[in-house]
């Protein structure tokens, strides 16, 4: 009766142990595969790309306000985790306050260059969540016109004209986005802007109504985008 107890036992132990190597192998078997798809996910090229971009809010803008943009960028991929990128756009005004006549007209290029950051834990993914800065410049010419300038003197009208006025613009940009892979190359995605303003010189008649780039002036701004995508 002891032995046949003993060798129940022995035949169960052996069991166990013979589940257990199985255990361990097969999560050794997957702790391998997993480091194998880590080692190749670190292992792919720094250049994974370039692709461009059209804005569609600045047109938009445009279409049904007195101001806005056209905008393109380019960016390169480097480990589908840094993303340089310079931005190029044209803004223009053509404002008239219906209350004091005061129209402002301005039209005029403006760059923007920095680095956006995947922020995704997978950044493999057809998904990104993009982190970035950017700084922007432009250099740009207003007109300004009112003919109801009331004289603080004389107490008539008098016109007001300023054609040709110099400016310039220094800002800062911090944005935050979602971009993702539609269809073959095409990715959509949007992004929110918070701008700083840096550093501007306006000339004698005050800040600018209207920049470039940067929409109505102010020392900050909140704004954003929604660009399609063609990544190659």
């Amino acid at each position: 009766m002891h032995q046949r107890v003993h060798s129940i036992f022995i035949s169960r132990a052996l069991s166990i142990s013979v589940l257990l190597l199985m255990l361990l192998n097969a999560h050794a078997q997957g702790g391998s595969k997993k480091n194998i798809i880590a080692e190749t996910a670190d292992s792919i090229p720094l250049f994974r790309g370039v692709a461009v971009s059209v804005d569609l809010v600045g047109p938009a803008e445009m279409m049904f306000g007195d101001y806005g943009q056209y905008e393109a960028a380019a960016r390169i991929n480097l480990k589908d985790k840094y993303f340089p990128v310079v931005e190029l756009g044209w803004g223009k005004a053509n404002a008239e306050d219906v209350a004091t006549q005061l129209t402002y007209k301005t039209n005029a290029p403006y760059v923007r260059a920095g680095m956006d950051f995947n922020l995704m834990k997978n950044k493999h993914d057809i998904y990104r969540l993009l982190g970035g800065v950017r700084y922007a410049y432009t250099s740009f010419k207003y007109d300004v016109n009112s003919p109801n300038i009331v004289d603080p003197v004389w107490k008539d009208n008098v016109e007001y004209n300023a054609e040709g006025v110099k400016c310039n613009y220094h800002w800062l940009e911090f944005s935050f986005g979602v971009d993702a892979k539609i269809w073959g190359p095409v990715r959509m995605g949007w992004t929110v802007r918070y701008r700083k303003k840096l550093y501007s010189k306006a000339g004698d008649f005050g800040t600018p109504w209207y920049v470039p780039g940067f929409g109505k002036s102010g020392s900050t701004r909140l704004g954003g985008t929604f660009n399609v995508t063609f990544e190659l």
